[in-house]
């Protein structure tokens, strides 16, 4: 293992145990200041997550935006490949996807111009820890080429942190948001 994969490793299992408590006392209005933003961008197409684990659950202002534009919900079609994104709305039925995330049963692909990520960590200049996959980063990166792309980070303010690896394909969030803020990153 390289020397900047162990310390995203040990950062990964670090930030796992800081949300794993703040998962466990969040409550229902925690994606409040997430729709704050997406009010800003009716009718953009964009796509949400549906939680996992420990995740923040974005899925109450998924389905308010439901109501103005498309929204969907990623898909893993292959390894080491960008994502793709299904449309989706709250009664759409729902299936288990890789990783045990789940996915419409019948996909409509379509591709967003603002993406909601998931993540472990985060600190205020933009930077993310992910699950080291790279699908964001793959997807971010291939969307950004076409068009303006805007990645929102989605997390409980307690994930932020000083320690946050990166590597030259780590992609930039635009935006932060917490269940306590929305925290602008500077430059972006």
């Amino acid at each position: 293992m390289s020397e900047a994969a162990a310390r995203k490793a040990a950062a990964r299992k670090a930030a796992f145990a800081r949300r794993k408590p703040l998962f466990e006392q969040a409550n229902a209005a925690q994606a409040g200041y997430l729709s704050e933003v997406l009010a800003g961008y009716r009718g953009v197409p964009l796509s949400g997550f549906m939680p996992i684990r420990t995740e923040i659950d974005p899925r109450p202002a998924m389905a308010e935006a439901c109501a103005h534009g498309p929204v969907g919900v990623p898909v893993i079609m292959w390894p080491d490949h960008p994502l793709s994104f299904s449309r989706w709305t709250p009664e759409a039925p729902m299936v288990a996807g890789t990783f045990g995330a789940m996915i419409p049963e019948h996909n409509d692909f379509f591709e967003p111009e603002i993406v909601i990520v998931p993540l472990l960590a985060f600190n205020r200049a933009g930077a993310r820890l992910g699950y080291g996959g790279g699908f964001y980063d793959r997807t971010l990166a291939m969307l950004r080429a076409r068009r303006a792309t805007m990645a929102i980070g989605f997390a409980f303010a307690g994930q932020e942190s000083d320690d946050v690896p990166l590597e030259d394909t780590d992609e930039p969030l635009d935006l932060i948001v917490t269940e306590a803020a929305v925290i602008e990153v500077a430059g972006r």
